[in-house]
């Protein structure tokens, strides 16, 4: 019987990835708060999820030399695949500036983003810790 730890940690270690990324951005947009003109940017998490699930969202890699590598290797729908979409917020209350970041929202996301990714990383942790209790014969 063949075992993969892909499989065994399902799409728990893409959503981790998603959440890491997406940490980037909305620390990016309450880093730019005060730039002129910055367009808040963010991960729709459900989306690029189902993207990477669905195995959509592949790039395929277009050579102009036989000598270049090609993409047959490369697995659809993977975690940087599908992070190239990212979404402009529509500001609640535009400022005259330009910017559409609204801290307090950029703020409550990037909460709620580090309680999902803490989740998330219990539950792998857990699947980690049963792992090991299974090769150790306990």
């Amino acid at each position: 019987m063949q075992f993969g730890l892909d499989k065994f940690f399902g799409i728990s270690q893409e959503a981790l990835k998603i959440h890491s990324r997406r940490a980037e951005v909305l620390a990016g947009n309450l880093a730019n708060a005060d730039t002129p003109g910055y367009k808040a940017r963010d991960i729709d998490f459900k989306a690029a999820l189902q993207q990477i699930k669905n195995g959509t969202g592949d790039v395929t890699l277009r050579t102009t030399n036989p000598n270049h590598i090609n993409s047959a290797g490369t697995s659809p729908g993977r975690i940087d695949d599908v992070l190239g979409e990212m979404k402009y917020r529509i500001p609640s209350q535009p400022s005259l500036d330009g910017n559409t970041v609204d801290s307090l929202k950029e703020k409550a996301a990037f909460m709620e983003n580090a309680l999902l990714y803490q989740t998330n990383l219990q539950f792998l942790g857990g699947k980690i810790k049963h792992l090991k209790a299974a090769l150790k014969g306990e």
